[in-house]
């Protein structure tokens, strides 16, 4: 965690940009209000506010096409696969709430803040944001949190019981992330089995963002998230900090301190150079892992309130 002086933002409501509580999540329901509605078909005012664009599912038919793993075997067109002897399934269009997942990644990189948040406080604002957003569109709402010591999985939920399990998980692991920097055994490898786990509570269908620093994905998690995108629309957020991605002007006599794989160091000019270029591949790699699955990634800055960056959102 470092702090510099700068031209500081202001907090959003309820914020001290280091801790979470209940109040500031909840108040990020403004935030999704203020984000434009997204095209849908109105059609029914029970289950869910829209027909999905889902093809799963239900009383309407969709298409035919060539049968894939995970794919629900009841629908397996039998005409067009003897026809064609390759197998095929039919597809319907869902008329159901559509499942939402969040991956959210709270590994102990993200517990670093210059100007005005952590970067782990942002992503959870991003992630309350995008739940309220979903729930207001009449879909269910779950999540995946992951950090160095657990995941914890939240199953979708509808309404506001959706919105509430989310906002309990982000502010416990969130205040146990906090405490235990030294004391949480550290595992590389824990966003990996993140995706891996992901791609097996993943409806096909679910609508999936994956929000991270980037950090902590490898080649590795190309693979389990390669398959998701088979059956999932996923999309990408980098929280980043103004630090990190050497935006903020360092003076010559600079002793910085940070905390890396575990250890703090104080850095000089010199070696913040170094350091800054280590942040830079990290990210580029996390964004070349998006360009690589055909994932839109978008970048969030921790050094401004969320309110300030709607344009990202819509």
């Amino acid at each position: 965690m470092s702090a510099l002086n700068a031209s500081i933002p202001t907090l959003p409501l309820f914020a001290d940009g280091v801790h979470l509580d209940t109040p500031e999540l909840l108040a990020c329901q403004e935030l999704a209000r203020a984000l434009p509605d997204l095209r849908s078909q109105a059609r029914a005012g029970m289950a869910g506010h829209r027909a999905s664009q889902i093809k799963g599912r239900g009383m309407e038919f969709a298409e035919v096409r060539q049968y894939q793993k995970g794919d629900d075997v009841r629908t397996i067109d039998w005409r067009v696969t003897a026809r064609t002897g390759k197998t095929h399934t039919k597809l319907f269009v869902e008329e159901r709430e559509r499942p939402v997942l969040l991956l959210v990644d709270l590994s102990h990189s993200l517990y670093f803040g210059s100007t005005l948040m952590l970067q782990a406080v942002q992503l959870c604002h991003l992630a309350t944001t995008l739940g309220w957003r979903a729930i207001g569109h009449g879909d269910r709402i779950g999540a995946l949190i992951a950090s160095e010591h657990e995941h914890l999985e939240l199953k979708p939920r509808s309404r506001k019981s959706g919105m509430l399990q989310l906002i309990s998980a982000l502010t416990e692991v969130h205040r146990h992330q906090l405490t235990a920097f030294d004391a949480t055994p550290r595992d590389p490898e824990h966003l990996l089995r993140a995706c891996q786990r992901l791609e097996r509570i993943a409806k096909p269908g679910s609508l999936i963002w994956l929000l991270s620093d980037g950090s902590g994905f490898s080649e590795a998690c190309v693979g389990p998230l390669m398959n998701l995108k088979r059956h999932c629309e996923l999309g990408a957020y980098l929280v980043t900090d103004p630090l990190r991605d050497g935006r903020l002007p360092m003076p010559d006599n600079l002793a910085l301190p940070v905390r890396e794989a575990g250890k703090e160091k104080l850095l000089d000019r010199r070696g913040y150079q170094t350091w800054l270029e280590r942040q830079r591949a990290q990210a580029k790699a996390f964004e070349h892992l998006t360009q690589r699955l055909g994932i839109a990634l978008k970048t969030v800055d921790a050094g401004q309130p969320l309110s300030a960056q709607l344009d990202i959102l819509r």
